[in-house]
């Protein structure tokens, strides 16, 4: 059985809840025992310290679980790239009154972005326009 919470507004990742995250992306659908595992490098937790953040992971909509057995199974809800670009829009929303245009200004006058990815963004941005009427 595969859970989910409604959709609704991002809420803040904290540190481990990120790395958490960044893991299961990386690896895919997996239990506690294997996030643990894959964080045991650069966050060495208890068995007790996974499931929670899982469970909180889970509950701000980030993560879905499918039971096997009696084994939780957990799976990130979104790809890396929605995720961030909701984080994005909340940013503009903070901090430019909504203007996503202000904040990728503001990271091309501040040097954020190089050569390289302005040149991507471009093109990005030119196939859109030709996809619209």
């Amino acid at each position: 059985m595969l859970r989910r919470k409604k959709s609704g507004p991002v809420k803040g990742l904290g540190e481990l809840e990120q790395a958490v995250l960044e893991a299961l992306w990386q690896i895919g659908p997996a239990t506690a025992e294997a996030c643990r595992e894959a964080l045991a490098a650069s966050h060495p937790m208890k068995d007790s310290t996974v499931r929670t953040v899982l469970r909180r992971l889970e509950e701000k909509g980030y993560l879905t679980h499918k039971v096997e057995g009696r084994t939780y199974v957990y799976r990130t809800a979104e790809p890396r790239q929605s995720v961030a670009a909701r984080a994005a829009k909340q940013l503009a929303d903070r901090f430019c009154g909504g203007s996503l245009e202000q904040l990728l200004v503001g990271l091309v006058d501040n040097d954020v972005l190089d050569a390289e990815e302005l040149e991507r963004l471009a093109h990005k941005i030119a196939q859109r326009k030709e996809q619209k009427p």
